[in-house]
């Protein structure tokens, strides 16, 4: 155990204290996927809009998420607004606020791409059958595209869960934060610490999104 590293987690709380880092890195992830599931679907609809000023404002939007980097947002929005607007913004709203952004934009262009990619000829039929547009919608459109998203939907989540490691650098404790301290704490005592405590982090990450993983490929094959 001490040749590994591991020894450190027979040492008071560690282990306890680091699935309470895990829990703020899943809860914050989850909340940010609520939110980017919620506000995406409305925003991949606006996106299959034939408005010019529509079409102009979605692609700045996902240029600046795909450009920009997820941490230079992060720092921008906790560091940046208390200073210029004098915002009480905490740390942990910040990184909610962040991935929601990106995950906004990930999810529209997902909905979009699930929109287009129904064939013209469903909605002609439909239309040729007296239906409604909101009918068309209701019945013909959304059942298809939900089955196309649900396994994206899902893959977001595991880079979402992934990405939160990030907020580590404005000051969140988290699973990386709380891992740091525990080598730190014992470097005297388990020089082998390092090697012990991430070994643990992997293995938490991957029993966290392995499932996920796997349920996204077994409903993208089943759907396919």
């Amino acid at each position: 155990m001490q040749n590994l590293g591991l020894d450190v987690f027979f040492k008071g709380t560690n282990f306890l204290r680091l699935l309470d880092g895990l829990w703020v890195a899943v809860r914050i992830s989850l909340i940010s996927v609520a939110i980017s599931i919620i506000l995406g679907i409305a925003v991949g609809v606006l996106m299959t809009s034939k408005s010019r000023i529509i079409k102009v404002v979605s692609k700045i939007y996902l240029e600046i998420v795909r450009i920009m980097p997820q941490m230079v947002l992060l720092f921008i929005v906790y560091f940046g607004s208390t200073r210029v607007f004098r915002w009480n913004i905490s740390a942990e709203i910040s990184a909610i606020i962040v991935f929601s952004f990106w995950g906004v934009a990930e999810m529209g262009d997902l909905v979009r791409g699930a929109l287009i990619s129904i064939p013209k000829i469903q909605y002609e039929s439909s239309e040729a059958l007296g239906m409604a547009a909101s009918q068309t919608y209701l019945y013909i459109i959304l059942p298809q595209t939900v089955r196309r998203l649900i396994p994206l939907s899902i893959n977001l989540i595991t880079r979402m869960i992934k990405t939160t490691s990030l907020v580590m650098m404005i000051g969140i404790v988290e699973v990386l934060k709380v891992a740091q301290q525990i080598i730190e704490a014992n470097r005297r005592v388990s020089p082998n610490a390092t090697f012990g405590v991430f070994a643990v982090v992997f293995l938490l990450y991957f029993l966290i999104c392995w499932p996920i993983s796997r349920l996204a490929s077994y409903l993208e094959k089943r759907w396919a």
